[in-house]
């Protein structure tokens, strides 16, 4: 074991290495041989008899992802679990998407369509003399005679 590890360690090509399944007492002692020598070390497995070891270089520890799918038996493929991950992104960012909007908006959104409410708060904006009245606008310059006759 100690020499397995060993080229395990030299070959800069290999970043992780599954050992056949083995008992107990060599788990162990593998377990012991790779912390010595500073390697990261994982059991995998259901039963005694497949209970695997896969051991790793510090430098390129497994992710949780990986870790999830050794221990549920499969293979690991980055391809895979990126392509899984984008899905799972896309199905909380509709989720949101739809939450965001209320049983109101889908409601109407027939009448009002889908993007009116954000395509009209974009196009307002604040009357920059609001409050603000000219004191030419203030007096009233024509009768009231005037008045009734424009009307």
């Amino acid at each position: 074991m100690e020499k397995e590890v060993s080229d395990f360690i030299q070959d800069s090509g290999q970043i992780k290495k599954k050992f056949q399944p083995m008992n107990k007492t060599e788990k162990s002692i593998l377990h012991d041989v790779v912390e010595v020598a500073g390697l990261t070390s994982i059991s995998f497995g259901e039963d005694d008899e497949c209970h695997y070891v896969r051991i790793f270089k510090k430098e390129f520890a497994p992710s949780d992802e990986e870790l999830d799918s050794y221990h549920s038996g499969e293979e690991w493929d980055p391809q895979e679990a990126e392509d899984k991950r984008k899905l799972e992104e896309l199905t909380q960012r509709q989720g949101e998407e739809a939450a965001q909007q209320g049983p109101v908006v889908d409601k109407y959104s027939h009448l009002i369509g889908k993007g009116a409410a954000k395509d009209a708060a974009h196009m307002l904006q604040a009357n920059k003399t609001y409050g603000c009245v000219p004191v030419a606008n203030k007096r009233d310059t024509g009768s009231t005679e005037e008045a009734m006759n424009e009307i």
